[in-house]
């Protein structure tokens, strides 16, 4: 499986991608625009710029996920104004770069952090175990779902 920490591309049980910059929130801002006289919302400008700066940092899997994932997000911002809304717009761009589709994400957790100096979003995306399906996820013990340190830091 393909790991890619800062465009080094390695092999591990997991995936892990760090984004330079700061993300943006999917739904904050978006924008009505008219296609063919018809009404269409998009995104705001700045989550087409974060979206563009990911395609061009993220280094897709050779084969993504197809099984249920864990996805941990650890976000990094220049101040603290901004909340963790970014994660549903991360949770899509992975579409394709580290597993097939969001509704593969079955347990997800963001933690916000403050680097003025180095604004970034660090993506940890890993297979869950298999569990019983009328259960779900809360079938497991958190250290199945979480079995690294919450405050682990990508090199």
């Amino acid at each position: 499986m393909l790991v890619c920490i800062r465009g080094k591309a390695t092999v591990e049980n997991e995936f892990r991608c760090v984004i330079q910059g700061e993300p943006a929130s999917a739904k904050n801002q978006r924008r009505i625009i008219k296609v063919k006289g018809s009404p269409r919302i998009i995104k705001s400008a700045k989550a087409m710029a974060y979206s563009r700066e990911f395609q061009s940092q993220c280094v897709p899997m050779e084969e993504p996920y197809e099984c249920d994932v864990s996805l941990q997000v650890n976000v990094w911002y220049a101040s603290r104004r901004p909340d963790l809304a970014c994660i549903d717009l991360v949770q899509d761009l992975l579409q394709g770069y580290a597993y097939k589709n969001d509704r593969q994400v079955k347990a997800s957790m963001a933690l916000w952090g403050l680097d003025k100096g180095n604004p970034r979003c660090e993506i940890i995306v890993k297979p869950l175990p298999e569990f019983q399906s009328s259960l779900g996820v809360s079938s497991l013990p958190l250290s199945a779902i979480w079995d690294h340190p919450m405050t682990e830091q990508t090199e």
